[in-house]
Order: C-alpha cells, then structure tokens, then sequence
C-alpha cells in the first residue's frame, strides 16, 4: 500500500510535467480553443422542437424524457416554510472517470480538453470520461463516449476510487455521479482532444482560472492516500516528498477517533431530528418565480435564473441542440480555513443542510457562500474570513473556478484557502469543527459524507 501512496505523491510533486511540459500542454490548450468554434445564444423555449413546458404538470422537460427536467420544489422545517425555487431533475447516475497510467515512472492521469455550453472560457481540463447515461446509452443519437469501455469494464483492471457522490444540492435534487478513478497497464490510444498530465501538472493548473473543470477536481478529491496504517520507516520515506510538513502529520499523523465521532454525531442528530422535508410542486406554482417563454427568473434577489440556450460546439458527439441552462446571479465564495494545531493541518468544517440533499446534510466547507449571502456575517468564522481576505493575510489560494458547464451558465466561484492562528478563533462558533486531512479523506470513501464544495477545496490543496 507504501508503494501506492507514493506512486500518487511523487506524481503530485511532479509539477514540472513528465510526459509533456506544463507549457506543451497550455499550448495546446490554447490551440483548441481558436480552433474550436462555439456559438451559444439566448433563446425563447418556443424556437426549441425538443424543449417544451409541460402546463400539465408544471416542469421543463425534453420530448424524450431523458436528460434532466426542471421542477418547482419547496422547503419545510416542521411546519415552517423554508424556502422555493426551480431545480434540477436528473435522477440517473453519470460517469465522472479518469484514467490513470505509469509512463517514464510517473503515474499520468488521462484528461479531457472539452467545451460545455456554459463554460466561461470555452476548453476547461475534464476527466477522461465524463457522461450522462443518457450520453453513454446515446439517448440523443451521438457517438459513444470515447473510452467508455474502461469503465464498463473496470473489474479487469486496477480501480484506485469508486463511490458514487453528490452534486450541487442548491442546484440539482438528490444527483449523484460516480466518481471513478482506474489505473491501466496496456496501451492506450490517445484521441487529439486528450492528454496524459502528471497530478503535479493538473494542480498547478488548478491556479489558473477556470481551466480545470469541477469533474476533474471532485475525481481527485477521492484519491484514497490517508485509509492505510503505514510503518514509521514507510512514513519517513513518504515524508520526503512533502514540503508542507503539518500536512504530511494531517494526512498520516493524526487519529481519525478525535474528531469523527463529534461531526457524525452532529450529521446524524440532523437526520434524525431535525423535521426537514421538500415537496415538489409545479414551477407555475412558484410564488416569487416568473416563468414565461425566455425563462424562469425570481422576482426577489436569488442566486439563480434560468434562460434558454441555442448551442452549436464542434467536436462534441452532438454539435447543435438546445437546452435550459442555470446562470448565476454572481459569484459564490468558498472558503477552506486552516490551522496548524498539535503540529498538524486542520481545516474548518461545518455540517450543511441544502434543499436538494441526497440525505438531508452533508459535511461542508467552513465558508460556504451564495451570491446572494453578500459580505453580512453570521458568526465569528465569516468574519473573520472576510477579515483576512481583504488584507491579503495567510491566503494560500484565491481563484475562480468553474462549477459544472453542462447545466450552469457562466458559473464561476471564488475558492480560497485562508491560513488562520486557531487561537484567532476560539470559541469555535455553534456547528464548526477542525478535522484533520486523514478524517476527511476517510469520509470521502464513502458516498454522500463529505459535499461538492468541500470536496472540491481539498482538491486545491499542495504538498
């Protein structure tokens, strides 16, 4: 298990690129881009012979019921209204897989330059496979995702990473995605939009803007490197490729005991406690949202609208369709706090209850912001974040990332990662814990523990 761990750290250290440079690959990346014609422009439900508002039953679907739908759904707590707004319906399981190779020593992961309609930058970094099923049973009459036969096919092969987990909750009700990740021996044929990266070179451009997708991040937040018990010597062999020593402690140091029975007991109060309940109702039914042929739009201050798109992208196994697309009302901030405490990394945490959960609450990031939360501070940890941030203090990452562009429109999120002195904020406010980096990789192993804004964040993380 040594030699596994070390396989993936020594390629996380391998910045520099292996098979290509990091520069060949931005090149490159840069070549697709003028090379790839994309035109999206708004349009009006009615221009669209696929799309259709369905006045019976209130929902925006297609005429072949496959894809996703868009439906009214409301919040209760008890008896207390929560909360309205329109969501995504999409019940099947996707893929989102990598694969990963040894080439030249160096384990490369197979990636993806592809354009989603609603990427604000055209090619954004996606894992080696990433479908819907109904791109991958063609239920829109394309091609076969390239590669799929790896995954359907994954028991012949090395499998790293397999859970099923979550997606946005604010946006989609209960979706799930597998996230797969499979190390192949044999050789393998690579497509012109495909590349083989290093883990080194895929997070150093996670510090560029929107290049890595989310798909990519959420796969690699799973990579399992702290479940194994490792020997003192394995420990000190390991030790050697790590810069940042309180994570190296955080990630194999630390005793997942101190803090796992606190923040399940804090989930698990909510599930069985808490009387949170959705109904879904029909979008006309929505009071605050209008709904008319251009889209749906809330007439008070929302993170969110929906318009109707024309999309023609070259390259795709379908060039030209239509479709509904979720745009942002601006940006969301999300922020992981840390803390070296007893010698090692510690990130702040916080149990989160979001309209579309899987089950009720997930584990999130400490600072969890949607654009229409502003700059107003709930507690002493927001404060203190905004605090920091505006004076430029211990921040170790700041950037703009994309969330998914095949249902969000130009959605990009500021993510920060904000090194803190833990005495700066103690008392921990009502609801947040430290966890060390072993427990939260820990959660990640199973499915619907740990969300898509934290997962995402750990991902960001260096060595």
């Amino acid at each position: 298990m040594k030699k596994y761990i070390q396989r993936i750290l020594e390629s996380w250290r391998c910045a520099e690129g292996g098979l290509y440079s990091t520069e060949e690959l931005l090149s490159w990346i840069q070549e697709l881009n003028r090379t790839t014609t994309v035109q999206i422009k708004e349009c009006s439900l009615n221009d669209s012979s696929f799309w259709f508002f369905d006045d019976y039953n209130g929902e925006v679907l297609n005429r072949k019921r496959s894809f996703f739908s868009i439906k009214g759904i409301r919040q209760f707590e008890g008896d207390e209204f929560v909360r309205e707004q329109p969501i995504i319906v999409q019940p099947e399981i996707g893929y989102l897989g990598i694969l990963c190779r040894e080439i030249g020593g160096v384990l490369h992961f197979l990636m993806q330059a592809k354009t989603e309609p609603g990427n604000v930058n055209c090619i954004q970094i996606s894992p080696t496979l990433q479908a819907t099923k109904s791109n991958f049973t063609r239920a829109h009459g394309g091609k076969f995702p390239a590669y799929i036969e790896y995954f359907e096919n994954a028991s012949r092969y090395r499998v790293i990473y397999d859970q099923i987990q979550s997606e946005q909750a604010a946006r989609f009700y209960k979706k799930r995605n597998r996230n797969i990740l499979i190390e192949v021996d044999e050789e393998i044929e690579v497509l012109p939009n495909y590349r083989w990266m290093t883990l080194g070179q895929l997070k150093e451009m996670m510090r560029i803007d929107n290049l890595v997708n989310m798909d990519t991040r959420t796969v690699l937040s799973g990579l399992p490197l702290a479940t194994s018990d490792l020997t003192e010597t394995e420990k000190e062999e390991l030790g050697d490729l790590f810069s940042d020593r309180a994570l190296f402690r955080s990630m194999f140091e630390t005793d997942i005991s101190e803090t796992l029975p606190a923040i399940w007991q804090s989930i698990n109060n909510c599930k069985m406690y808490r009387d949170i309940k959705t109904v879904m109702v029909p979008l006309n039914q929505l009071v605050d949202w209008e709904n008319d042929e251009w889209g749906i739009t809330c007439r008070k201050p929302a993170d969110f609208s929906i318009r109707y798109y024309d999309i023609a992208i070259s390259g795709r196994e379908v060039q030209h369709w239509s479709q509904p697309l979720f745009r942002a009302a601006g940006q969301a901030v999300l922020g992981l706090i840390t803390a070296d405490i007893g010698g090692a990394a510690r990130f702040l945490v916080k149990p989160r209850v979001e309209i579309g959960s899987f089950d009720k609450i997930e584990l999130g990031p400490g600072i969890q912001l949607e654009p229409s939360h502003g700059r107003r501070t709930e507690d002493s940890a927001e404060a203190l974040f905004w605090e920091k941030l505006d004076a430029g203090k211990g921040v170790l990452f700041d950037h703009l990332l994309s969330e998914e562009g095949g249902r969000f429109y130009h959605e990009q999120n500021r993510n920060v990662i904000l090194k803190i002195d833990a005495r700066e904020l103690n008392p921990l406010p009502e609801g947040y814990f430290w966890a060390d980096y072993r427990t939260l990789n820990h959660m990640i192993q199973s499915n619907n523990c740990v969300n898509i804004q934290l997962r995402n964040l750990l991902s960001l993380l260096g060595i």
